[in-house]
């Protein structure tokens, strides 16, 4: 039942209002009481002391009874709630306005009598002669004959007006007014708290719908302050942006598992076929032992090694991609010559390209700067773009590698007059295990995507330029030396 911010906000304010309401109606009584009695302390402050000025009630050392009388007659006919009393030196009460056996005390304290003489602040409660539990405002006066005059100001006849008073129409409008200010506010200040904590709900049905999305899906929350807000603008800035980085990260690690899932098919797609050839060969040679003539034997041997060779290359660039993706390898970067690490590259294929009959060079423009860069790595990208460009190169195709400085940039690219690549091929040929038509010599297809890995390490990127039939031109731009 209280799940929800604003039910409790709700439930806690309601009870909160209740105890003030209470305590403020609790305080009101009191003071309302205290009110009363000290204006009616101070109207009739005087009060006993006119009676015993004007109303002698001791005559020669004795109580003058038909004065007393008389008193009693004229101040019940004018005020029926006051009661009197005539107090010895020492609180002894001696006589009283009360009926036979209404009085329970035999004496008063002499505390209060002594403040309201020497002018106390009021209100001012002595004791009530009727009632031993509590205490009366009253008036009080020295006697010339020794004694006091104790005037109780409101008397059993007060209290049960008192009573009457509670039940009044008055005090009930009061408190029908009291109660409904409190709901009055009650209401406003829920009203307060839902505005307030509207942001809130908005913020939770996001992260519910975050989460319902499988977290793989940014959510758009209204428009909000993201500097010089308050907690909720900041928090849900931080949401914002944690959303985008956690939906960017699922939908990576969803691209990166299925990139994993094709990379087990292809890899064991294209383990099978070699490790098929290779078992199915030396299958024959075992089989065939003693029947086959020394020529045949060779040819086996030698189609059994070439499958082997195959193998054991697609198993080194995986293993080479590996490194490169978790970045064991690490990246030694120093400054070197791209020219001479280009010819040098060229040289080594020279045997290469005359076997197929391609022509190979390199265009090298003079003054070229340095680069920064691992020498191996980049070595490596040269050799995967020139062993690319022959083998997908006819007899008597032309193979190139040229680099230029160009807008304060080094270009390197290699070109070749081969079979090219289909247009809707080019954009996924840097894909792992990817196979297009120009791909008939059975490649494992990894060889431009390390190439592309190695340059992404080093802050650059490949791309590339192909049509059919025409040849292909794969370029970079190495980091130049500082």
């Amino acid at each position: 039942m209280l799940k929800t911010l604003y039910a409790k906000l709700s439930v806690v304010l309601l009870a909160l209002f209740c105890v003030i309401g209470g305590i403020y109606v609790a305080l009101t009584m009191l003071t309302t009481r205290l009110y009363i009695d000290e204006v009616n302390q101070k109207l009739n402050r005087t009060l006993a002391a006119n009676l015993a000025h004007e109303k002698p009630l001791m005559k020669d050392g004795r109580i003058d009874r038909a004065m007393l009388h008389q008193v009693l007659d004229a101040l019940m006919a004018v005020n029926p709630d006051i009661e009197i009393y005539l107090l010895d030196p020492g609180g002894r009460i001696v006589a009283f306005s009360a009926p036979p056996g209404r009085v329970k005390r035999g004496s008063v304290s002499l505390d209060p009598i002594r403040r309201f003489l020497e002018g106390g602040r009021l209100p001012i409660k002595g004791d009530d002669p009727r009632d031993p539990s509590r205490g009366k405002i009253f008036s009080a006066a020295p006697l010339a004959g020794g004694g006091y005059l104790y005037v109780i100001l409101g008397g059993e006849e007060y209290d049960s007006v008192m009573q009457q008073l509670r039940g009044s129409y008055i005090l009930q409008l009061s408190a029908v007014a009291a109660v409904a200010a409190v709901i009055f506010a009650l209401i406003a200040a829920l009203l307060l708290f839902s505005a307030l904590t509207r942001r809130l709900r908005i913020l939770t049905r996001s992260v519910e719908t975050f989460k319902q999305r499988d977290f793989a899906v940014e959510v758009e929350l209204p428009e909000h302050r993201e500097e010089g807000g308050d907690e909720v603008d900041r928090l849900t800035a931080t949401f914002e942006e944690m959303s985008e980085r956690i939906s960017l990260h699922v939908n990576k690690l969803k691209e990166i598992d299925l990139l994993r899932r094709e990379l087990i098919a292809n890899v064991s797609h294209d383990l099978r076929t070699p490790l098929a050839s290779l078992q199915g060969y030396l299958d024959t040679l075992l089989l065939k032992e003693g029947r086959l003539s020394p020529e045949e034997q060779r040819q086996f041997v030698e189609i059994a090694s070439k499958h082997s060779e195959r193998l054991g290359r697609l198993v080194d660039e995986l293993f080479e991609l590996a490194k490169l993706d978790s970045q064991v390898t690490p990246i030694r970067v120093e400054p070197f010559s791209m020219a001479e690490l280009v010819q040098d590259v060229v040289m080594k294929f020279q045997l290469r390209a005359r076997q197929a009959n391609v022509l190979l060079d390199a265009e090298v423009s003079p003054g070229l700067p340095l680069v920064s860069g691992d020498i191996a790595l980049m070595e490596r990208v040269l050799e995967n773009l020139i062993d690319n460009a022959i083998r997908h190169t006819p007899a008597g195709g032309h193979v190139s590698v040229s680099i230029v400085a160009e807008s304060g940039k080094l270009t390197v690219r290699v070109s070749d007059t081969g079979t090219g690549i289909a247009e809707e091929n080019l954009p996924y040929i840097f894909d792992r295990f990817f196979k297009g038509d120009t791909h008939r010599d059975g490649g494992a297809g990894l060889g431009l995507a390390i190439a592309k890995r190695i340059l992404e390490l080093h802050g650059s990127s490949l791309h590339a330029q192909s049509k059919v039939n025409v040849g292909t031109t794969f370029a970079f731009q190495p980091p130049i030396a500082a």
